[in-house]
Parts: structure tokens; C-alpha cells; sequence
């Protein structure tokens, strides 16, 4: 992908009218009609984003954040649940590259007459638009939307329990700035990963770039259906995945720690002895951190619990790159938006 220069030509060296026409060149990236998870991404096809990425970072970088890239493109995003990071990185995504993002809740909308999903996603395509994001509190609610709307790409934004594509690819992106590469690093992931759909995506992503994963956290936390502990198949890609309930043991070594947000929900359902026990035992501290490779990256996809999952210390430390995520998360967007709004023009 040749992002960084075909930015140059199109916004050119110093150049300050925000609304430059000229030609965006981008190559080598394979086409892609939806993004609904990254099982299905190849590592040629995750580096590709990646490159693109990095390309798109350096105009959020500039003092004019504009290019005419996606003008005259039409975006939705429909949120079903709430969300601050990944609805404004999608939104701040879009209209940097000029296209006009409308943002859409349930609330004030027909959903409220109970009209159903599939019913308001074909109204929404009957409108003519590029691109919907979705985020729903149902497993599979972006694959119903795959498989019937045939004229409009479709971008998970978080379904369920199940998946959250876009926040890994910003976790890959921000590993891959911060240390160069993505092979061979020990990631470990630690909370609550059964219920955790970032976590999911981001199993998917590190073993398909040839990190090795560790998971950590209480045996009720951990996802055994999706490594075969429940007696299913493992999938190849995942064959190299480790599971661990011992975070002192499973931190050592550690290129990259992921905290993920304990929910609330777990903490009453019988899921944790009790949340002192768990901040014990499985918060990450700096005594932890200390086991870790020199120069270990924390990150966390918040909203955080501090001082629960995470220290506070650690979380505004000099090893966490938590904000970090947040600035890759409008470049990966800007990148994705790119590759599916433009699909087939």
C-alpha cells in the first residue's frame, strides 16, 4: 500500500485549502464487502489495514484534517447500545475523509415503534447510503444485515458477546507503532474474557499475526468454547492460544498486558468469589508489571474500572498506551471506511 504518498499528492506539502481535489492511489488492499470479524481476515489482508493506517494517522497528524477521499459517500451509524470511543472515532473517521456521517439511535427512531432490525437496516439502504456501522447488543445482529442487504457494506462495531473487530485492528496497529512488529510477541489478555467481545476479536488477530496469546483470569471467566475446553474443535489459528488462571505465572515475559473492564454484572452473578479476591489476585499492578519484558505495553479497551482490574498508577503509567489506542482507533476506522464505502467504484 502506497497510503503515505498517495496522501502527498493528494493534499499536497503545505497545502492549505482542506477541499484539494486530486486522485487518492491506494493499492494492495483486497477487496471486502463487509467486517464482521477477523476469523476471516488473512495476515496479508491485517497488514494491508495496518499499512493503510498508518498512512491515514499521518493526516490526522496535519493541521488540516481533510481529504476529499470518501466525498459524496454516505455513512450510518446505527448504535443500539451506548458508546463514547468507537461511535466518535467512526464519526471523526468519516468526516475527515469528507463524507457525510449520519449518526443514528434507537431513541427518537422507529425502533421505538418496533420496527425491526432487518426492517430499519432496508430503509436505511433504500436511502441510498455507502456504508452502515452497527453496534447491537445481539450476537450475530451484523451478519443478519450481511446476508440481506446487498447494496451497502456492513462494519461490526461490537455484537453481543461475540465480536468487536475494529477495536483488535486498533490494538494490532498499536502494538505494531509501538514495537515494531507483531510475530513472535507475548500478549496476555487477563479479566474477564468469557464475556468480552474485544477480547474475542483480539484472540483472532494476535494468532493470526503470530503473537502468542495468553489468557488469564478465573476459570469462570475463561472462554472455553472458543479454545474446545467445552469439547469442541479448536480452530488452527487458535491451536498456539494459552490458558492460565495464575496472572503472576502468565505475565512473565510479556511484551503486551490487555486489562479488560470487569462488568459490573459478573461481580453479582456467582462469576467471582467476591471483587477483592479478584483485584488480588488478577489486577494489574506495578509489582506485577515487574515480571514483564522491559518496556512492556498496558493496554485497555475502556471504559476502565481503576483500581479494580487496573491500578490506577499503571493506567496513567509510563507503559500504558491506553490513549495511544484511542488516537490509532480514528486512523483504523479512517482505513476501514475507506476500503468498504469505496467498494466497487
Amino acid at each position: 500500500m502506497t497510503l503515505p504518498n498517495a496522501i502527498e499528492n493528494q493534499i499536497g506539502n503545505g497545502i492549505e485549502n482542506a477541499g484539494a481535489q486530486a486522485d487518492l492511489e491506494i493499492t494492495a488492499v483486497p477487496e471486502r464487502r463487509h467486517v464482521l470479524d477477523l476469523d476471516d481476515f488473512s495476515r496479508p489482508e491485517i497488514n494491508a489495514l495496518l499499512d493503510s493506517a498508518k498512512g491515514m494517522a499521518e493526516v490526522l497528524g496535519r493541521d488540516i484534517k481533510k481529504v476529499p477521499a470518501l466525498r459524496g459517500r454516505v455513512i450510518v451509524t446505527l448504535f443500539y447500545e451506548a458508546s463514547t470511543r468507537t461511535r466518535i472515532s467512526f464519526e471523526e473517521a468519516g468526516k475527515v475523509l469528507s463524507a457525510d456521517v449520519i449518526n443514528m439511535s434507537t431513541s427518537g427512531s422507529s425502533v421505538e415503534k418496533g420496527e425491526s432490525l432487518l426492517n430499519t437496516a432496508l430503509t436505511i439502504q433504500a436511502m441510498s447510503v455507502d456504508a452502515i456501522v452497527i453496534r447491537h447488543p445481539h450476537s450475530g445482529a451484523p451478519y443478519l444485515l450481511a446476508r440481506h442487504l446487498d447494496r451497502v457494506g456492513i462494519i461490526n462495531a461490537g455484537d453481543g458477546m461475540h465480536a468487536h473487530p475494529t477495536q483488535a485492528l486498533l490494538d494490532l496497529f498499536t502494538v505494531r507503532e509501538k514495537l515494531g512488529a507483531l510475530e513472535g510477541l507475548k500478549i496476555v489478555i487477563v479479566g474477564d474474557v468469557l464475556h468480552s467481545r474485544v477480547a474475542r476479536s483480539d484472540i483472532w488477530g494476535f494468532a493470526k499475526m503470530g503473537a502468542q496469546v495468553v489468557l488469564c483470569g478465573p476459570n469462570t471467566l475463561l472462554p472455553l468454547d472458543l479454545l474446545g475446553g467445552d469439547g469442541g474443535q479448536i480452530p488452527t489459528e487458535l491451536a498456539s492460544v494459552k490458558m492460565d488462571t495464575d496472572l503472576d505465572r502468565a505475565i512473565q515475559d510479556a511484551d503486551v498486558v490487555m486489562a479488560l473492564r470487569l462488568q459490573s454484572e459478573r461481580q453479582h452473578s456467582g462469576f467471582l468469589p467476591s471483587v477483592r479476591e479478584y483485584i488480588r489476585r488478577w489486577q494489574v499492578t506495578e509489582a506485577r508489571l515487574t515480571r514483564a519484558k522491559p518496556g512492556v505495553l498496558v493496554m485497555h479497551p475502556g471504559p476502565m474500572n481503576e483500581g479494580i482490574e487496573i491500578s490506577s498508577s499503571i493506567a496513567h503509567g509510563g507503559s500504558s498506551v491506553i490513549e495511544e489506542q484511542v488516537t490509532s482507533g480514528v486512523a483504523v476506522r479512517m482505513a476501514l471506511l475507506y476500503q468498504i464505502a469505496n467498494q466497487g467504484r
